[in-house]
Protein backbone atom coordinates (compact mmCIF):
# COMPACT_ATOMS: atom_id res chain seq x y z
CA UNK A 1 0.00 0.00 0.00
CA UNK A 2 0.89 3.86 -0.27
CA UNK A 3 2.65 4.79 3.04
CA UNK A 4 0.23 7.39 4.21
CA UNK A 5 2.07 11.01 4.70
CA UNK A 6 3.74 10.02 1.46
CA UNK A 7 2.99 13.68 0.24
CA UNK A 8 5.08 15.21 2.69
CA UNK A 9 8.54 13.55 1.25
CA UNK A 10 11.11 15.39 0.04
CA UNK A 11 11.11 14.69 -3.67
CA UNK A 12 14.45 14.05 -5.68
CA UNK A 13 15.42 14.77 -8.81
CA UNK A 14 15.84 11.70 -10.37
CA UNK A 15 18.95 10.47 -11.94
CA UNK A 16 18.76 8.22 -14.57
CA UNK A 17 22.58 7.50 -14.79
CA UNK A 18 21.11 5.75 -11.30
CA UNK A 19 19.48 1.90 -11.44
CA UNK A 20 17.45 1.73 -13.91
CA UNK A 21 13.69 2.20 -12.67
CA UNK A 22 10.99 -0.21 -12.72
CA UNK A 23 7.43 0.53 -14.32
CA UNK A 24 4.45 -0.39 -13.87
CA UNK A 25 1.54 0.44 -16.46
CA UNK A 26 -1.77 -0.10 -15.20
CA UNK A 27 -5.06 0.31 -18.16
CA UNK A 28 -8.32 0.19 -17.01
CA UNK A 29 -11.18 -1.28 -19.38
CA UNK A 30 -14.13 1.44 -20.71
CA UNK A 31 -13.77 3.15 -17.63
CA UNK A 32 -15.41 6.79 -17.53
CA UNK A 33 -14.02 10.21 -16.75
CA UNK A 34 -16.69 9.82 -13.49
CA UNK A 35 -16.16 6.65 -12.68
CA UNK A 36 -13.80 6.63 -9.43
CA UNK A 37 -13.87 7.76 -6.20
CA UNK A 38 -11.16 10.57 -6.42
CA UNK A 39 -12.97 11.99 -9.22
CA UNK A 40 -16.14 12.38 -6.82
CA UNK A 41 -18.40 9.06 -8.21
CA UNK A 42 -20.26 8.72 -4.60
CA UNK A 43 -20.19 5.05 -4.40
CA UNK A 44 -17.24 3.72 -6.27
CA UNK A 45 -14.99 2.35 -3.38
CA UNK A 46 -11.50 2.79 -5.02
CA UNK A 47 -9.01 3.67 -1.62
CA UNK A 48 -5.89 2.11 -3.48
CA UNK A 49 -6.59 4.77 -7.06
CA UNK A 50 -7.62 7.23 -4.21
CA UNK A 51 -4.59 6.80 -2.43
CA UNK A 52 -1.99 7.00 -5.60
CA UNK A 53 -4.36 9.90 -6.97
CA UNK A 54 -3.92 11.40 -3.33
CA UNK A 55 0.12 10.75 -2.95
CA UNK A 56 0.87 11.21 -7.22
CA UNK A 57 0.51 13.66 -9.67
CA UNK A 58 -3.19 13.49 -11.07
CA UNK A 59 -3.55 14.32 -14.78
CA UNK A 60 -7.19 16.58 -16.18
CA UNK A 61 -6.44 16.58 -19.74
CA UNK A 62 -4.95 13.42 -20.61
CA UNK A 63 -6.71 11.36 -23.67
CA UNK A 64 -6.91 7.89 -25.33
CA UNK A 65 -6.45 8.06 -29.24
CA UNK A 66 -9.58 6.25 -30.19
CA UNK A 67 -12.98 5.74 -28.24
CA UNK A 68 -12.46 1.89 -28.26
CA UNK A 69 -10.22 -0.72 -27.44
CA UNK A 70 -7.68 -2.39 -30.12
CA UNK A 71 -7.18 1.00 -31.76
CA UNK A 72 -6.27 2.77 -27.88
CA UNK A 73 -3.95 -0.21 -26.95
CA UNK A 74 -1.67 -0.32 -30.01
CA UNK A 75 -1.40 3.58 -29.64
CA UNK A 76 -0.27 3.19 -25.70
CA UNK A 77 2.48 0.29 -26.99
CA UNK A 78 3.62 1.94 -29.38
CA UNK A 79 3.40 5.86 -29.33
CA UNK A 80 1.91 6.15 -32.60
CA UNK A 81 -1.37 6.90 -33.48
CA UNK A 82 -3.74 3.57 -34.42
CA UNK A 83 -3.68 4.75 -38.14
CA UNK A 84 -0.16 4.50 -38.69
CA UNK A 85 0.06 0.70 -37.08
CA UNK A 86 -3.17 -0.24 -39.04
CA UNK A 87 -5.30 -1.04 -36.09
CA UNK A 88 -8.51 0.41 -37.46
CA UNK A 89 -11.43 0.49 -38.40
CA UNK A 90 -12.98 -0.61 -35.01
CA UNK A 91 -11.66 -3.55 -32.73
CA UNK A 92 -9.59 -7.53 -33.42
CA UNK A 93 -11.87 -10.10 -32.80
CA UNK A 94 -10.87 -14.10 -32.03
CA UNK A 95 -10.48 -14.78 -35.86
CA UNK A 96 -9.38 -11.87 -37.02
CA UNK A 97 -6.15 -12.49 -39.78
CA UNK A 98 -4.31 -9.26 -38.53
CA UNK A 99 -3.06 -7.93 -35.47
CA UNK A 100 -0.54 -5.61 -34.21
CA UNK A 101 2.33 -5.76 -36.96
CA UNK A 102 5.52 -7.43 -35.95
CA UNK A 103 7.62 -4.29 -37.39
CA UNK A 104 5.58 -2.37 -34.46
CA UNK A 105 8.19 -1.46 -31.40
CA UNK A 106 6.03 -1.90 -27.78
CA UNK A 107 7.11 -0.49 -24.55
CA UNK A 108 8.38 -3.63 -23.67
CA UNK A 109 10.72 -4.17 -26.93
CA UNK A 110 12.42 -0.88 -26.16
CA UNK A 111 13.50 -1.57 -22.57
CA UNK A 112 14.34 -5.73 -23.07
CA UNK A 113 17.37 -4.37 -24.64
CA UNK A 114 18.66 -3.06 -21.46
CA UNK A 115 18.17 -6.02 -19.81
CA UNK A 116 14.25 -5.54 -18.22
CA UNK A 117 12.33 -8.46 -17.59
CA UNK A 118 8.93 -7.67 -19.26
CA UNK A 119 4.83 -8.97 -18.28
CA UNK A 120 1.95 -8.78 -18.96
CA UNK A 121 -1.45 -9.92 -17.62
CA UNK A 122 -4.94 -9.46 -18.83
CA UNK A 123 -6.68 -8.34 -21.93
CA UNK A 124 -4.41 -8.08 -25.21
CA UNK A 125 -6.75 -7.51 -27.85
CA UNK A 126 -4.32 -6.70 -30.32
CA UNK A 127 -4.59 -9.85 -31.97
CA UNK A 128 -4.05 -14.04 -32.27
CA UNK A 129 -3.27 -14.74 -35.54
CA UNK A 130 -2.53 -17.84 -37.31
CA UNK A 131 -0.15 -20.28 -34.39
CA UNK A 132 -0.24 -17.12 -32.34
CA UNK A 133 1.43 -14.96 -33.94
CA UNK A 134 0.40 -11.49 -32.69
CA UNK A 135 0.69 -12.76 -28.85
CA UNK A 136 2.23 -10.32 -26.27
CA UNK A 137 4.91 -13.22 -26.37
CA UNK A 138 5.56 -12.35 -29.81
CA UNK A 139 5.90 -8.48 -28.59
CA UNK A 140 8.69 -8.10 -26.07
CA UNK A 141 6.64 -9.83 -23.20
CA UNK A 142 8.81 -12.54 -21.58
CA UNK A 143 5.34 -13.66 -19.41
CA UNK A 144 1.38 -13.71 -20.50
CA UNK A 145 -1.32 -13.89 -18.31
CA UNK A 146 -4.46 -13.36 -19.88
CA UNK A 147 -7.17 -13.25 -22.54
CA UNK A 148 -6.15 -12.75 -25.68
CA UNK A 149 -8.90 -10.33 -26.53
CA UNK A 150 -11.69 -8.60 -25.02
CA UNK A 151 -14.10 -10.95 -22.43
CA UNK A 152 -17.30 -10.57 -23.75
CA UNK A 153 -16.24 -12.08 -27.26
CA UNK A 154 -18.06 -15.47 -26.61
CA UNK A 155 -20.85 -16.85 -25.41
CA UNK A 156 -20.97 -15.51 -21.57
CA UNK A 157 -24.62 -16.05 -20.75
CA UNK A 158 -23.80 -19.51 -19.27
CA UNK A 159 -20.86 -18.77 -17.56
CA UNK A 160 -20.47 -17.66 -13.59
CA UNK A 161 -19.17 -14.27 -13.24
CA UNK A 162 -19.97 -13.52 -9.45
CA UNK A 163 -19.91 -15.99 -6.34
CA UNK A 164 -21.58 -18.26 -5.46
CA UNK A 165 -23.49 -18.98 -8.69
CA UNK A 166 -25.01 -15.11 -10.20
CA UNK A 167 -24.67 -15.91 -14.20
CA UNK A 168 -23.08 -13.18 -16.26
CA UNK A 169 -25.45 -10.21 -17.18
CA UNK A 170 -26.68 -10.04 -20.94
CA UNK A 171 -25.52 -12.91 -23.87
CA UNK A 172 -22.24 -11.29 -25.42
CA UNK A 173 -21.43 -12.49 -28.31
CA UNK A 174 -22.65 -16.13 -30.14
CA UNK A 175 -21.20 -18.73 -32.11
CA UNK A 176 -17.72 -18.29 -31.51
CA UNK A 177 -15.27 -20.19 -29.39
CA UNK A 178 -15.69 -19.70 -25.48
CA UNK A 179 -12.78 -17.48 -23.98
CA UNK A 180 -9.64 -18.90 -23.83
CA UNK A 181 -7.28 -17.95 -20.95
CA UNK A 182 -3.29 -18.10 -21.85
CA UNK A 183 -0.41 -18.73 -20.14
CA UNK A 184 1.72 -17.59 -22.80
CA UNK A 185 1.24 -19.15 -25.42
CA UNK A 186 -0.43 -22.08 -23.97
CA UNK A 187 -4.47 -22.18 -23.71
CA UNK A 188 -4.59 -23.47 -19.85
CA UNK A 189 -8.56 -23.06 -19.21
CA UNK A 190 -11.45 -22.34 -21.67
CA UNK A 191 -13.78 -20.77 -20.87
CA UNK A 192 -12.19 -18.68 -18.57
CA UNK A 193 -12.94 -18.80 -14.68
CA UNK A 194 -13.90 -15.20 -14.33
CA UNK A 195 -14.15 -16.08 -10.07
CA UNK A 196 -10.97 -16.86 -9.56
CA UNK A 197 -9.32 -14.66 -12.58
CA UNK A 198 -8.42 -11.61 -10.58
CA UNK A 199 -6.57 -13.74 -7.78
CA UNK A 200 -4.39 -15.57 -10.94
CA UNK A 201 -3.65 -12.32 -11.84
CA UNK A 202 -2.33 -10.62 -8.77
CA UNK A 203 -0.60 -13.89 -8.00
CA UNK A 204 1.29 -13.86 -11.38
CA UNK A 205 2.17 -9.90 -10.78
CA UNK A 206 3.70 -10.65 -6.92
CA UNK A 207 5.55 -13.84 -8.54
CA UNK A 208 6.85 -11.57 -11.41
CA UNK A 209 8.04 -8.58 -9.09
CA UNK A 210 9.59 -11.12 -6.63
CA UNK A 211 11.35 -12.63 -9.10
CA UNK A 212 12.97 -9.67 -10.76
CA UNK A 213 13.75 -8.24 -7.90
CA UNK A 214 15.27 -11.34 -6.36
CA UNK A 215 17.44 -10.81 -9.28
CA UNK A 216 18.49 -7.29 -8.88
CA UNK A 217 16.98 -7.27 -12.68
CA UNK A 218 14.63 -3.58 -13.67
CA UNK A 219 11.05 -4.76 -14.97
CA UNK A 220 8.28 -3.55 -16.80
CA UNK A 221 4.74 -4.99 -15.36
CA UNK A 222 1.49 -3.94 -18.12
CA UNK A 223 -1.38 -5.09 -16.67
CA UNK A 224 -4.67 -4.13 -18.67
CA UNK A 225 -7.47 -5.08 -16.98
CA UNK A 226 -10.72 -6.71 -18.10
CA UNK A 227 -12.77 -4.29 -15.34
CA UNK A 228 -14.92 -2.55 -15.71
CA UNK A 229 -15.70 -3.96 -19.84
CA UNK A 230 -19.12 -5.23 -19.63
CA UNK A 231 -19.82 -8.27 -18.84
CA UNK A 232 -18.79 -7.09 -14.94
CA UNK A 233 -17.37 -10.01 -12.91
CA UNK A 234 -15.76 -10.11 -9.35
CA UNK A 235 -14.76 -13.09 -7.19
CA UNK A 236 -15.03 -14.08 -3.60
CA UNK A 237 -13.24 -11.09 -1.99
CA UNK A 238 -15.20 -8.30 -4.18
CA UNK A 239 -18.84 -9.15 -4.45
CA UNK A 240 -21.26 -7.26 -2.71
CA UNK A 241 -18.73 -5.35 -1.04
CA UNK A 242 -19.51 -2.04 -2.96
CA UNK A 243 -22.90 0.14 -2.47
CA UNK A 244 -22.53 0.57 -6.51
CA UNK A 245 -23.63 -3.32 -7.59
CA UNK A 246 -22.21 -5.51 -9.73
CA UNK A 247 -20.44 -2.70 -11.38
CA UNK A 248 -18.68 -1.46 -8.42
CA UNK A 249 -17.82 -4.83 -7.37
CA UNK A 250 -16.12 -5.29 -10.50
CA UNK A 251 -14.15 -1.98 -9.88
CA UNK A 252 -13.56 -2.33 -6.42
CA UNK A 253 -11.23 -5.65 -8.01
CA UNK A 254 -9.39 -3.96 -10.17
CA UNK A 255 -8.39 -1.65 -7.72
CA UNK A 256 -8.12 -4.44 -5.40
CA UNK A 257 -5.21 -5.42 -7.20
CA UNK A 258 -3.78 -2.40 -7.43
CA UNK A 259 -3.58 -2.65 -4.28
CA UNK A 260 -1.65 -5.86 -4.30
CA UNK A 261 0.97 -4.67 -6.74
CA UNK A 262 1.53 -1.46 -4.75
CA UNK A 263 2.18 -3.99 -1.10
CA UNK A 264 4.43 -6.35 -3.25
CA UNK A 265 6.53 -3.38 -4.78
CA UNK A 266 6.86 -2.12 -0.88
CA UNK A 267 7.79 -5.33 0.58
CA UNK A 268 10.41 -6.07 -1.91
CA UNK A 269 11.62 -2.45 -1.59
CA UNK A 270 11.26 -1.10 -4.82
CA UNK A 271 8.39 1.33 -4.51
CA UNK A 272 11.33 4.20 -4.35
CA UNK A 273 12.43 3.57 -7.80
CA UNK A 274 9.47 2.48 -9.55
CA UNK A 275 7.15 4.42 -11.79
CA UNK A 276 3.27 3.31 -11.39
CA UNK A 277 1.39 4.86 -14.24
CA UNK A 278 -2.44 4.60 -14.60
CA UNK A 279 -4.63 5.14 -16.96
CA UNK A 280 -7.93 3.64 -19.10
CA UNK A 281 -8.63 3.21 -22.62
CA UNK A 282 -11.64 4.51 -23.39
CA UNK A 283 -14.52 6.49 -22.32
CA UNK A 284 -17.50 4.32 -20.98
CA UNK A 285 -20.35 2.07 -22.67
CA UNK A 286 -23.50 4.14 -21.46
CA UNK A 287 -25.63 1.81 -23.81
CA UNK A 288 -25.22 -0.56 -20.68
CA UNK A 289 -26.98 2.37 -18.32
CA UNK A 290 -25.83 1.85 -14.73
CA UNK A 291 -24.17 -1.10 -16.26
CA UNK A 292 -21.86 0.71 -18.30
CA UNK A 293 -19.83 3.10 -16.43
CA UNK A 294 -19.93 7.07 -16.27
CA UNK A 295 -18.41 9.78 -18.10
CA UNK A 296 -19.23 12.36 -15.57
CA UNK A 297 -19.51 15.86 -16.27
CA UNK A 298 -18.10 15.12 -20.03
CA UNK A 299 -20.24 14.28 -23.17
CA UNK A 300 -21.12 11.16 -24.49
CA UNK A 301 -18.97 8.22 -23.98
CA UNK A 302 -17.38 5.48 -25.75
CA UNK A 303 -17.54 5.52 -29.33
CA UNK A 304 -17.81 8.93 -29.73
CA UNK A 305 -14.75 11.47 -30.29
CA UNK A 306 -16.79 13.94 -27.88
CA UNK A 307 -14.74 14.62 -24.25
CA UNK A 308 -16.24 11.55 -22.92
CA UNK A 309 -15.09 9.21 -25.06
CA UNK A 310 -11.55 10.04 -25.45
CA UNK A 311 -10.56 12.30 -21.76
CA UNK A 312 -9.40 9.60 -19.50
CA UNK A 313 -8.48 9.60 -15.77
CA UNK A 314 -5.10 9.62 -14.93
CA UNK A 315 -2.08 9.19 -12.25
CA UNK A 316 1.73 9.06 -12.45
CA UNK A 317 2.96 7.83 -9.05
CA UNK A 318 6.61 7.03 -7.81
CA UNK A 319 7.59 7.55 -4.25
CA UNK A 320 9.85 10.00 -3.79
CA UNK A 321 10.66 11.15 -6.96
CA UNK A 322 7.37 12.55 -8.00
CA UNK A 323 5.83 15.63 -6.39
CA UNK A 324 1.81 15.14 -5.49
CA UNK A 325 -0.51 17.42 -7.09
CA UNK A 326 -2.25 17.99 -9.71
CA UNK A 327 -1.84 19.03 -13.31
CA UNK A 328 -3.63 20.23 -16.51
CA UNK A 329 -1.07 19.90 -18.81
CA UNK A 330 -2.26 18.12 -21.59
CA UNK A 331 -0.61 15.16 -22.17
CA UNK A 332 -1.60 11.05 -23.99
CA UNK A 333 -1.34 7.67 -23.67
CA UNK A 334 0.88 8.16 -26.95
CA UNK A 335 3.82 10.08 -24.39
CA UNK A 336 3.81 7.09 -22.02
CA UNK A 337 6.74 5.13 -24.09
CA UNK A 338 8.46 7.96 -24.73
CA UNK A 339 8.43 8.90 -21.15
CA UNK A 340 10.03 5.49 -19.90
CA UNK A 341 12.13 5.41 -22.65
CA UNK A 342 13.62 8.39 -21.74
CA UNK A 343 13.81 7.56 -17.91
CA UNK A 344 15.29 4.19 -19.10
CA UNK A 345 17.63 5.52 -20.85
CA UNK A 346 16.38 3.71 -23.96
CA UNK A 347 16.98 4.83 -27.57
CA UNK A 348 13.23 5.51 -29.00
CA UNK A 349 12.41 3.40 -32.18
CA UNK A 350 13.54 4.61 -35.61
CA UNK A 351 9.71 5.71 -36.60
CA UNK A 352 7.69 8.39 -36.70
CA UNK A 353 6.04 8.67 -33.21
CA UNK A 354 3.45 10.96 -32.21
CA UNK A 355 4.18 10.84 -28.58
CA UNK A 356 6.39 13.19 -26.61
CA UNK A 357 7.82 12.96 -23.15
CA UNK A 358 6.56 13.71 -19.88
CA UNK A 359 9.49 14.56 -18.33
CA UNK A 360 9.16 18.32 -17.21
CA UNK A 361 5.02 17.35 -16.37
CA UNK A 362 6.38 14.88 -14.07
CA UNK A 363 9.15 16.45 -11.93
CA UNK A 364 8.79 20.24 -12.52
CA UNK A 365 4.89 20.29 -13.10
CA UNK A 366 5.34 21.78 -16.22
CA UNK A 367 2.99 22.67 -19.20
CA UNK A 368 5.06 19.95 -21.11
CA UNK A 369 5.48 19.62 -24.64
CA UNK A 370 1.97 18.88 -26.54
CA UNK A 371 0.24 21.25 -27.53
CA UNK A 372 -2.58 19.44 -29.23
CA UNK A 373 -5.05 16.44 -29.58
CA UNK A 374 -6.03 14.45 -32.47
CA UNK A 375 -9.26 12.63 -32.27
CA UNK A 376 -10.29 9.96 -34.77
CA UNK A 377 -13.41 8.12 -34.91
CA UNK A 378 -13.87 4.38 -34.45
CA UNK A 379 -12.96 4.02 -38.52
CA UNK A 380 -11.05 6.44 -39.36
CA UNK A 381 -10.31 7.52 -43.37
CA UNK A 382 -7.99 9.31 -44.98
CA UNK A 383 -11.20 11.11 -46.92
CA UNK A 384 -12.62 12.34 -43.56
CA UNK A 385 -9.20 12.54 -41.41
CA UNK A 386 -9.89 13.87 -37.87
CA UNK A 387 -12.49 14.41 -36.36
CA UNK A 388 -11.59 17.12 -34.17
CA UNK A 389 -8.68 18.85 -32.69
CA UNK A 390 -7.70 20.41 -29.88
CA UNK A 391 -5.05 23.64 -29.39
CA UNK A 392 -4.57 24.17 -26.26
CA UNK A 393 -7.71 24.50 -24.43
CA UNK A 394 -9.66 24.97 -27.44
CA UNK A 395 -11.49 21.84 -28.88
CA UNK A 396 -12.41 22.42 -32.68
CA UNK A 397 -15.19 19.71 -34.22
CA UNK A 398 -15.10 19.34 -38.07
CA UNK A 399 -17.41 16.42 -37.75
CA UNK A 400 -19.71 14.61 -35.10
CA UNK A 401 -21.37 11.63 -34.97
CA UNK A 402 -23.28 9.50 -32.14
CA UNK A 403 -22.65 5.51 -31.29
CA UNK A 404 -24.44 2.64 -30.61
CA UNK A 405 -21.86 2.49 -27.48
CA UNK A 406 -23.31 5.72 -25.79
CA UNK A 407 -27.19 5.10 -26.63
CA UNK A 408 -29.54 5.39 -23.54
CA UNK A 409 -27.98 8.38 -22.64
CA UNK A 410 -30.69 11.75 -22.53
CA UNK A 411 -28.31 13.67 -25.17
CA UNK A 412 -29.51 12.61 -28.63
CA UNK A 413 -26.08 14.10 -29.85
CA UNK A 414 -24.73 10.70 -28.45
CA UNK A 415 -26.90 8.04 -29.84
CA UNK A 416 -26.46 6.08 -32.67
CA UNK A 417 -29.14 7.70 -35.21
CA UNK A 418 -27.26 10.85 -34.76
CA UNK A 419 -25.69 10.83 -38.12
CA UNK A 420 -22.28 11.79 -39.18
CA UNK A 421 -22.28 15.74 -39.62
CA UNK A 422 -19.88 18.58 -41.10
CA UNK A 423 -19.72 21.55 -39.52
CA UNK A 424 -18.40 24.55 -41.23
CA UNK A 425 -17.08 26.72 -39.54
CA UNK A 426 -16.15 24.03 -36.95
CA UNK A 427 -17.68 23.67 -33.45
CA UNK A 428 -15.69 25.27 -31.35
CA UNK A 429 -15.76 24.68 -27.79
CA UNK A 430 -13.20 26.23 -24.60
CA UNK A 431 -12.48 23.36 -22.70
CA UNK A 432 -10.99 24.69 -19.78
CA UNK A 433 -14.58 26.47 -19.01
CA UNK A 434 -17.44 24.12 -20.86
CA UNK A 435 -15.36 20.30 -20.09
CA UNK A 436 -19.07 19.32 -21.21
CA UNK A 437 -19.27 20.87 -24.82
CA UNK A 438 -22.16 22.87 -24.14
CA UNK A 439 -21.76 26.10 -25.44
CA UNK A 440 -20.46 26.35 -29.20
CA UNK A 441 -18.25 29.49 -29.69
CA UNK A 442 -20.44 31.53 -32.55
CA UNK A 443 -17.16 33.09 -34.62
CA UNK A 444 -20.26 35.91 -35.13
CA UNK A 445 -20.14 36.70 -31.57
CA UNK A 446 -16.50 35.85 -30.61
CA UNK A 447 -14.89 37.52 -33.88
CA UNK A 448 -11.31 37.00 -31.92
CA UNK A 449 -11.87 32.92 -32.24
CA UNK A 450 -11.80 33.43 -36.42
CA UNK A 451 -7.51 33.22 -35.82
CA UNK A 452 -8.35 30.16 -32.93
CA UNK A 453 -9.93 28.54 -35.98
CA UNK A 454 -7.03 29.62 -37.78
CA UNK A 455 -4.53 28.21 -36.23
CA UNK A 456 -6.61 24.88 -35.26
CA UNK A 457 -6.72 24.49 -39.10
CA UNK A 458 -3.12 25.13 -40.20
CA UNK A 459 -2.10 22.24 -37.07
CA UNK A 460 -4.69 20.24 -38.70
CA UNK A 461 -3.57 20.26 -42.22
CA UNK A 462 0.19 19.50 -41.02
CA UNK A 463 -0.56 17.04 -39.48
CA UNK A 464 -3.20 15.20 -42.00
CA UNK A 465 -0.29 15.44 -44.49
CA UNK A 466 2.28 13.30 -42.11
CA UNK A 467 -0.41 11.08 -41.89
CA UNK A 468 0.90 8.01 -43.14
CA UNK A 469 -2.15 5.36 -42.86
CA UNK A 470 -0.56 1.42 -42.38
CA UNK A 471 -2.53 -1.58 -44.31
CA UNK A 472 -5.79 -2.02 -42.28
CA UNK A 473 -5.18 -5.41 -40.35
CA UNK A 474 -8.68 -5.30 -39.29
CA UNK A 475 -9.67 -5.19 -43.03
CA UNK A 476 -7.99 -8.08 -43.47
CA UNK A 477 -11.17 -10.11 -42.68
CA UNK A 478 -11.43 -13.09 -40.04
CA UNK A 479 -11.31 -16.75 -40.21
CA UNK A 480 -13.26 -18.84 -37.59
CA UNK A 481 -10.20 -21.39 -37.80
CA UNK A 482 -7.94 -18.89 -36.44
CA UNK A 483 -10.12 -18.59 -33.00
CA UNK A 484 -7.31 -20.14 -30.29
CA UNK A 485 -8.69 -23.59 -29.35
CA UNK A 486 -7.13 -25.80 -26.49
CA UNK A 487 -8.50 -28.68 -28.51
CA UNK A 488 -7.78 -27.39 -31.99
CA UNK A 489 -8.34 -30.85 -34.13
CA UNK A 490 -11.74 -31.11 -31.81
CA UNK A 491 -15.11 -31.37 -33.81
CA UNK A 492 -18.00 -29.62 -33.62
CA UNK A 493 -16.74 -26.39 -33.23
CA UNK A 494 -16.72 -24.33 -31.13
CA UNK A 495 -18.61 -26.04 -28.92
CA UNK A 496 -15.90 -28.92 -28.26
CA UNK A 497 -13.24 -25.92 -27.28
CA UNK A 498 -13.26 -26.84 -23.68
CA UNK A 499 -10.61 -27.61 -21.18
CA UNK A 500 -11.64 -26.37 -17.80
CA UNK A 501 -8.29 -26.54 -15.29
CA UNK A 502 -8.17 -24.98 -11.55
CA UNK A 503 -6.81 -21.51 -11.41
Amino acid sequence: MIPHGADHMTVQSYDISASLPNFVLLFADDLGYGDLGFSAHPTSLTPNLDRLAAHGLRFTDFYSTSPVCSPSRASLLTGRYQTRSGIYPGVLYPGSIGGLPLNETTIAEVLKPLGYATAMMGKWHLGYGANGTYLPTRQGFDHYLGIPYSHDMGPCHNLTCFPPDVKCYGFCDVGTVTVPLMDGETITQQPVDFIHLEDAYSNFATEFIRSATQKRQPFFLYYPSHHTHYPQFAGWKSVGRSLRGPFGDALLEFDSTVGNILKTLKETGVLNNTLVFFTADNGPELMRMSRGGNSGLLKCGKGTTYEGGMREPAIAYWSGVIKPGVTHSLSSTLDILPTIAKLAGAPLPKVQLDGVDMIDILFNHGTGQRKAMFYYPVDPSEKYGVFAVRLGKYKAHYYTRGAAHSDTTPDQDCHFISPLRYHDPPLLFDLESDPSENYSLNVKDHPDMISVLQNIKDLKDSFEASMQFGESEIGKGTDPDLAPCCNPQCSPKPECCRCETSL
